[in-house]
């Protein structure tokens, strides 16, 4: 967990790369999950026997499931003390480079681009590379934007 005490603190780090996540394993029941959450049940996701003789030889991770993980993985990793709430303000730039099976193992790679002053706060905008083990190609490359107030 990197902790910071301040978003000045936090601040002072812009063009840094701030966190570098444990491993987490994208299981067949978070895909089957997202899907009955979103609606999308393309078989190419939720059906494994089809998804056997499709072009992967498994069911693969919605690309949307794969961008949701960016929340989860900032707060198993980063904690930003003294302020009283944080808000997903949206993404600027987002990239499916490459399918994910089910059953790999992702972790995250974040860089503070830029931590701009807000009324009440910081905007942080971040560039965060979604790797698999075993692969030379992220699978997902996003720039998400995230609030913090003090």
């Amino acid at each position: 967990m990197k902790t910071f005490d301040t978003l000045d603190e936090l601040a002072a780090c812009a063009g840094q790369e701030i966190l570098v996540t444990d491993w987490y394993t994208v299981t067949q029941q978070h895909i089957d999950q997202f899907a009955d959450a979103t609606g999308d049940h393309q078989w190419i996701h939720v059906d494994p026997a089809r998804a056997k003789a499709g072009p992967f030889g498994v069911p693969i991770a919605h690309g949307y499931l794969t961008l949701s993980l960016l929340p989860a993985f900032f707060a198993r990793s980063l904690d930003v003390r003294n302020t009283r709430m944080g808000l997903n303000y949206g993404c600027n730039k987002v990239r499916f480079m490459a399918p994910v099976p089910v059953g790999s193992r992702l972790r995250m790679r974040a860089r503070l681009l830029e931590a701009a002053p807000i009324e009440g706060g910081r905007q942080t905008t971040w560039q965060c590379t979604l790797e698999r083990e075993g692969s030379d190609k992220p699978v997902c490359v996003a720039e998400p934007v995230y609030r913090y107030y003090a």
